[in-house]
Order: C-alpha cells, then sequence, then structure tokens
C-alpha cells in the first residue's frame, strides 16, 4: 500500500515497539526532543567556548535545565489534554465496534478536532440506525421482520402486568403464491407483496404488530382481544382485504390468503416460538381446507399434524417394502344381480399401525407426488389381476382404476396406460379410469384431448363423483366419457332425503339422455337399492353387495356369478 507523503514521520515512528502502539507516545517524543533543542544548543556552545568561567557556565546551564523541564513538562501536560480529542474518538469508535454502545461525544466544536468528534458522533448514530433497520426491517415491504417481531412480542408478554393478557396471533400466506409468481415478472411479484404488506396495514389496531415472515408470510399479533367474535372479525376482515384486485404494472391480479390463528393460553406461559409455531400447524390446516379460509390452532390439530409427518415418512418406501395392496370392490348389474366389472382400491398394510386409511395416506401421496407411482402399480396390478381371472375361466368382466389428478398431469399418461395394458395383456375394453371433475376442469382442452386419446384405445372412461363438481352439461357433453357415477353423498339419503332423490333422479335421466351407463355409489341398504332400480340405474356398488376385499376373496364371488351366468344363459 503506498502511504501519503504526509504521514512518513508517522510511518518511521511506527516502527518502534514502544511507540508502535500509541499515537500520544509519538506526539510526546516529538514535543520531548523539540523542546530539549535549545538546552543541548546551549550545552554545546558552552562546551566548545572558552570565554565562559566553569562557574559562571555551571550556573547557566542549571538555570536553563530547570527551565527546559519545566516549560517542557508545561508543554507535554497540554498537548496531553489538546489530543484528548482524538484520543476520545477514538476509543468511541473501539466501544462502538466491541459493544455496540453509541458514544456522547461533545458537538458544538467547530475547528477539525471539533469537526471530527461531531461528526464521528452523527455517522456512528446514522450507522446504528441503518443496522438497526437492517437487522429488523424486512427491505422489500419495509415492515419488522420476523426477529423484531418475536421481541415486541415477547416485552408485551413478559411484562407483569400483562399475564391475564390474551394475545392472538395471525399467521397469514398468500394461496398457491409459487405459481402466480411464476406467471409474473419478479419486480411485479415484489410490488404485489408490498401492496399485500400496505393492505394488511389498513387492518391494524395501533397496538398490533405486523411483520412479513418469509415471502408470502405475514403475521400480525392483536394485542387487545376484546372478544372472540372480534377475532373471528378480524380473520374476515383480513381475508376479504386481500380478495380484492391489485392493479400492478397495468394488470389486474386477484389473490386469496389462508389464515393460521392461535391465542396465548393464560394458564401456561407461552413463548413467541411456540405461538408461532401453532400459528404455523392452524395455517396447514387452513390451506387443507382450501383457499381463502382460516383455522385456530388446538391440540388436536397439531396430534393429527404429528401423525400426518409420521405417515408421510413412512410412506416413502412403501411400494418397495411391498406394503401396498390392491383391495376390490364389485360393480353389480342391477337388472340381474351379476358381477360386471370391480373397483381397484389401494390399501396400506403398514408392519407397525396395521391397514391406515387411505382417507389418511392419498391426501399425502397427492401432496408429495408419490400418488404418481403408487396409481401406477395399482393400474398394473388390477390389470394383471383381472387378466388372471379370466384365463382362470371367469366370464370376463371390466376392471375400474381410479386416476389422481396428478397422474392425469403426468405427459406420457397415454404412453404409460397403453404400456401397462400391452405388459399385462388386457384388453382394453376390459379396463374402465375413473377421472373426476374437479381436475378435468383444470385444463379444459387438454382434459379433452387425454380423454379421446383413452378413448381410441378402447378404454372405458367414468366420470367419478358426478354431482358434487361442476356438473355443466356444456363441459359434460365435451367430455368422451362412457359412465357416470352417482357420488355416495346423494344414494346415502336417497330415500330420504327429498334433495338428494332429486339429484339422483335428475343424474340418471341425464345419463339416459346422453346415452350414458349410470353407476351408483354407496349402496348400503335393500331400500336403496329398490329405489335405484325403480329409476332404471344400470349398476350398483357398496356395503350392501361387498366391501372392497382382497383378490382371493373376490375369486369365490367370480365363480359363483360365472355358473350363475352359465345357467341363465342356458
Amino acid at each position: 500500500m503506498k502511504l501519503n507523503h504526509n504521514l512518513y514521520l508517522y510511518s518511521f515512528l511506527a516502527h518502534f515497539g514502544w511507540l508502535k502502539k500509541s499515537y500520544t507516545a509519538k506526539i510526546m517524543l516529538v514535543a520531548f526532543l523539540g523542546t530539549h533543542v535549545p538546552l543541548l544548543t546551549l550545552l554545546l556552545s558552552f562546551v566548545i567556548s572558552n570565554s565562559y568561567s566553569l562557574e559562571m557556565a555551571a550556573r547557566v546551564m542549571i538555570v536553563a535545565l530547570l527551565a527546559t523541564l519545566a516549560g517542557t513538562a508545561a508543554t507535554l501536560y497540554a498537548l496531553n489534554h489538546l489530543l484528548k480529542p482524538v484520543i476520545l474518538t477514538s476509543a468511541a469508535l473501539q466501544n462502538y465496534l466491541t459493544t455496540k454502545t453509541l458514544p456522547e461525544l461533545p458537538t458544538e466544536f467547530v475547528d477539525e478536532a471539533g469537526t471530527l468528534m461531531a461528526d464521528t458522533s452523527q455517522t456512528l448514530h446514522k450507522l446504528d440506525e441503518l443496522i438497526h433497520y437492517i437487522t429488523n426491517y424486512d427491505d422489500l415491504t419495509g415492515l419488522p421482520n420476523r426477529d423484531l417481531f418475536r421481541d415486541r412480542l415477547h416485552q408485551t408478554l413478559s411484562q407483569p402486568e400483562n399475564n391475564q393478557r390474551l394475545v392472538a396471533v395471525f399467521l397469514l400466506a398468500i394461496d398457491d403464491f409459487t405459481s402466480i409468481s411464476h406467471g409474473l415478472e419478479h419486480q411485479t411479484t415484489n410490488l404485489l407483496l408490498r401492496a399485500v404488506a400496505q393492505r394488511l396495514s389498513t387492518c391494524m389496531a395501533q397496538t398490533d404488530i405486523l411483520a412479513h415472515l418469509s415471502e408470502d408470510e405475514f403475521v400480525l399479533a392483536r394485542m387487545e382481544i376484546i372478544s372472540f367474535e372480534s377475532v373471528i372479525q378480524l380473520s374476515q376482515l383480513l381475508l376479504s382485504t386481500l380478495r380484492k384486485p391489485f392493479f400492478l404494472d397495468g394488470k389486474s391480479i386477484h389473490i386469496t390468503a389462508s389464515i393460521g390463528i392461535t391465542i396465548n393460553d393464560l394458564n401456561e406461559s407461552n413463548s413467541v416460538d411456540q405461538l408461532l409455531q401453532q400459528a404455523h400447524i392452524a395455517l396447514h390446516q387452513a390451506k387443507q381446507q382450501g383457499r381463502s379460509q382460516y383455522q385456530y390452532y388446538s391440540p388436536e390439530i397439531n396430534a393429527q399434524l404429528q401423525e400426518r409427518l409420521t405417515l408421510e415418512n413412512e410412506l416413502y418406501g412403501a411400494l418397495g417394502r411391498n406394503e401396498m395392496l390392491v383391495y376390490y370392490q364389485p360393480l353389480i348389474d342391477l337388472d340381474n344381480g351379476q358381477i360386471t366389472g370391480m373397483e381397484a382400491l389401494v390399501r396400506w398394510q403398514h408392519p407397525t399401525l396395521g391397514l391406515i386409511s387411505p382417507a389418511k395416506f392419498i391426501p399425502i401421496a397427492e401432496a408429495n407426488g408419490l400418488i404418481v407411482p403408487i396409481d401406477q402399480w395399482v393400474l398394473r396390478t388390477a390389470c394383471a389381476q383381472n387378466r388372471a381371472w379370466q384365463l382362470a375361466g371367469f366370464s370376463p368382466i371390466r376392471i375400474s382404476v381410479n386416476l389422481s389428478s396428478r397422474q392425469f398431469e403426468q405427459p406420457n399418461l397415454v404412453e404409460v396406460v397403453s404400456q401397462i395394458i400391452q405388459e399385462t395383456g388386457l384388453q382394453t375394453s376390459y379396463l374402465e379410469l375413473e377421472v373426476t371433475e374437479s381436475f378435468l376442469m383444470g385444463d379444459i382442452e387438454r382434459s379433452v384431448k387425454i380423454l379421446k386419446e383413452l378413448r381410441e384405445l378402447g378404454i372405458w372412461l367414468a366420470l367419478d363423483d358426478f354431482g358434487t363438481g361442476y356438473s355443466s352439461l356444456n363441459y359434460l357433453k365435451r367430455f368422451p366419457v362412457n359412465m357416470l357415477k352417482i357420488d355416495q353423498s346423494f344414494v346415502r339419503d336417497v330415500t330420504s332425503n327429498p334433495d338428494s332423490a332429486a339429484i339422483t333422479d335428475a343424474i340418471i335421466a341425464l345419463a339416459k339422455s346422453l346415452r350414458l351407463k349410470i353407476t351408483a355409489e354407496g349402496v348400503e341398504t335393500k331400500e336403496q337399492l329398490d329405489y335405484l332400480q325403480m329409476r332404471g340405474c344400470d349398476e350398483g356398488q357398496g356395503y350392501y353387495f361387498s366391501r372392497p376385499v382382497p383378490a382371493d376373496i373376490i375369486t369365490p364371488m367370480l365363480q359363483k356369478s360365472s355358473q350363475q351366468m352359465e345357467i341363465m344363459a342356458a
């Protein structure tokens, strides 16, 4: 590093170990030498001169020495105090670096030293403000960050006078934010988050704390809960505020959000981290219920989440460990009572937890993508089993397999289905794939294209859970399906609920007018069966005929059905 020429003396003195660490020592040395030059000159002149007597020379030298020492002492004392501004400024800087304590330097002086102290003090105060902002505030939205939120809420909860204060924490996340951000430019996404922060700010009370936790997560702590109804009102206000369109960069952007809510327990000491964790659990439950929902935390919700996490961990590798099973439930012709088909239903036989309900593990598999390999395995197993029954001499029936939304989204779906049919040797006319209205509506054009390609292979297509989704005739006539399946929620109370009966009648009439087959799910009683037979329903499925059971239990049913078919044919 090249030194400024003004620093040569300073640099030279810094080479001496006893001067290296003390600027004051350097000044004192120079001052001492400077004040002693006259004395040394006088001594030298007396030594080389013969003009004075020895007594006179000694007297003059002693006086000069004493005067020089006194002047030096006074000079060094004054210099030491004149150096105090530099020394105090240096100490203040060092103290701030080590303890983050702001200095109290005087600012009223206007010379160079005074300016140094004032500028140093002002700079450190501004630097401290900047560090505090960077440390505690989100640079995108300007809201407090997680650390500042935690500190402020902790201070409130830790005050003795607040022991009986109820505090509600609202954790809010934008629904499907990943897809939204992918569809927007980065700058527009940032503008959206700032706009969300501004709108949330309008919902705050004076004592509330609002913070930006992560990319799409905001948290609001309401410090004064008047009533539980007020918590509900605030939840609804937050959701309705964000449902209004945002106008950014000439675009109208619509979003929704979900909220997880927790309230501190007055009987327990809730830490801020605990409250945030509880709010996250509640938020997860809210998202499971759909868009623009809010959910309160409870220990029961926490237990459900822990169970879900356990099942998700165990679900990885379940196929490889041969823990998955396929059960079969008969489809019965309501005219003659014969078996016309089987629906393949996946089951999970866990080695320690036992038989796990599909209602528990299917949503997990759909969320993490494991449903795709599971669905392919079920399709291959069911096709192979149906082919095995045919080779055993039983009357041919169709096997019905559900397609999940994840599997339907796979770009190679038709190729995979075709390959499995070829591998198992099953004729396509004996395979039925069940799809639901909800995931078909995601991309109508693609859905129609895929369904047509599957129909061209000769595969039967059934629209499952009909009546619970869109049920639009405009879309229904575009979907090339063979069959409608009446959802069990209508069949369950078809004989006791006029609305369910009316919907069931309408679906059956609609299917007949479109020349579609109709299957009723969830048939459990003789009364339900009689009603469906009277209305001309083609097939029935449910506990009245058989529960889903393993293939070895289905085999005797098929044998009996084949024998009856032979008798009827004879």
